[in-house]
């Protein structure tokens, strides 16, 4: 069996030719892993616990009962308690997350996308500037292809932006991105980290392997990022005006003492979103994009869907898709950025060990909560109790068509259900996707 310290596992992981590698967990990350391995000639198993993949040839019924060179792990696996991990590090094989992987096959300048809220927004508005600019450009990571996958397309020119989870983060070793971002750090995954503060420790991970010449950059105006573990070199952005990074003054966008754009010219929503303009203009000047492009960029930025997405004005009354909130810090962003009255707030699915109590201590002026799937019980029994106006279904649709038949002139309809979606649905997509088509069929002439 061969053991090998971080050190010297970067090394490692170029030379894979004959090497017994286990690819566990069969997701598009674990499936990204495979073919970026056989393209190196390593001797490849697979392992997931979904048995659909058991009939492939390389599948390991038993991997607890093989030896391995290398266990490479992909973000949907489990760590905490899992036996099989717990079996491969007590025996010291090196085990791996699949960005360390593709992260080993990388050129170029590497630049990390991570925080609670915000991370897709960011990286798609930072791959945009790339490109606006003339960059050679890979967006990947959890926004859609893992970065394993683009890895061996890149070159010495090549800017990848990818965006990271605290999945991805939580088994890497080697990964060592040439800037990291946080853009900020409220409680999330807690049924899957069991605490705050081991969610704090796996986001600090972004930085573990960092030199001098890496660059952190972080969010001023979170109180949270006060946990961020600083490096030597760092760069912060804030809604407020500061000495240096990027800032806010008299209305305009500054980097250091560089007057970018007028915060008019920003087409995103709210205050959370101007903070995740300010993390791409940090990062975009300290990778010398030009002003002009800069700008250019963020003016013609079409935000991803299921984010704080506008769905209509129907009857007098407004539509607010933000499926992908999946916390109650994105729900609480949601209603801030949005600053509206006669707010009727759409809540629930599958909680993810989130307390919904201190949100509705803040005074929020919601005329109706509707809750609705798994958590709309404790999510009903929480608003009540804070005096809120509460109504609860056992399913989406059904909060969706009542709301809509109930709505009056000058409400404002949102859905931000600041729970996962599996309860109901494949993904927040498919629930963002329906709750549209609720709302645009029911208005058809």
């Amino acid at each position: 069996m061969l053991v090998l310290g971080v050190s010297l596992l970067g090394v490692f992981m170029r030379y894979f030719k004959g090497k017994r590698v286990l690819v566990y967990g069969m997701g598009i990350s674990g499936q990204s892993a495979c073919k970026l391995l056989h393209s190196y000639d390593a001797c490849v198993s697979i392992y997931d616990e979904d048995k659909r993949f058991s009939n492939l040839f390389c599948f390991e019924n038993n991997p607890m009962g093989k030896e391995y060179d290398l266990v490479v792990v992909s973000p949907g696996v489990k760590v905490i308690g899992n036996k099989i991990i717990k079996h491969f590090i007590d025996q010291k094989v090196s085990v791996i997350s699949e960005i360390d992987l593709g992260y080993s096959f990388l050129e170029g300048k590497l630049v990390a996308i991570t925080g609670t809220n915000g991370k897709t927004t960011v990286t798609s508005l930072l791959g945009d500037i790339f490109k606006k600019d003339g960059k050679e450009t890979f967006v990947c990571g959890n926004i859609g292809l893992p970065l394993s996958a683009i890895a061996s397309s890149t070159t010495k020119k090549s800017f990848t932006v990818c965006e990271v989870s605290n999945f991805q983060l939580e088994l890497s070793k080697v990964f060592n991105p040439d800037i990291a971002c946080i853009l900020n750090l409220q409680e999330d995954h807690i049924d899957r980290h069991g605490n705050f503060a081991e969610y704090v420790r796996v986001k600090n991970k972004i930085s573990q392997n960092f030199s001098k010449a890496n660059l952190l950059v972080y969010n001023l105006d979170d109180d949270n990022c006060g946990l961020v573990d600083l490096t030597k070199n760092t760069s912060t952005f804030s809604k407020q005006e500061q000495k240096r990074g990027s800032y806010v003054k008299d209305g305009e966008i500054f980097f250091n003492k560089t007057k970018i754009m007028p915060v008019s010219d920003v087409p995103l929503i709210g205050d959370k979103n101007l903070e995740n303009v300010l993390a791409c203009v940090n990062i975009a000047m300290h990778c010398k994009v030009k002003i002009n492009n800069l700008k250019d960029a963020i003016k013609d930025f079409i935000p991803p869907a299921h984010r704080l997405e506008f769905v209509g004005k129907f009857n007098g009354v407004e539509f607010f898709n933000d499926s992908k909130s999946t916390n109650v810090a994105c729900v609480e962003m949601a209603i801030e950025s949005l600053k509206r009255k006669n707010l009727i707030l759409l809540l629930g699915g599958q909680n993810k060990d989130c307390n919904f109590a201190h949100m509705f201590t803040k005074g929020y002026d919601i005329k109706e909560v509707i809750c609705f799937g798994s958590a709309g019980q404790s999510i009903f029994i929480t608003a009540k109790s804070h005096g809120y106006n509460v109504k609860k279904f056992d399913k989406m649709e059904d909060a969706v068509i009542n709301v809509i038949k109930e709505a009056k002139q000058d409400d404002c309809v949102l859905l931000s259900p600041g729970c996962a979606s599996f309860d109901e649905f494949t993904s927040y997509v498919a629930r963002g996707q329906l709750f549209k088509e609720i709302v645009c069929e029911s208005f058809k002439e």
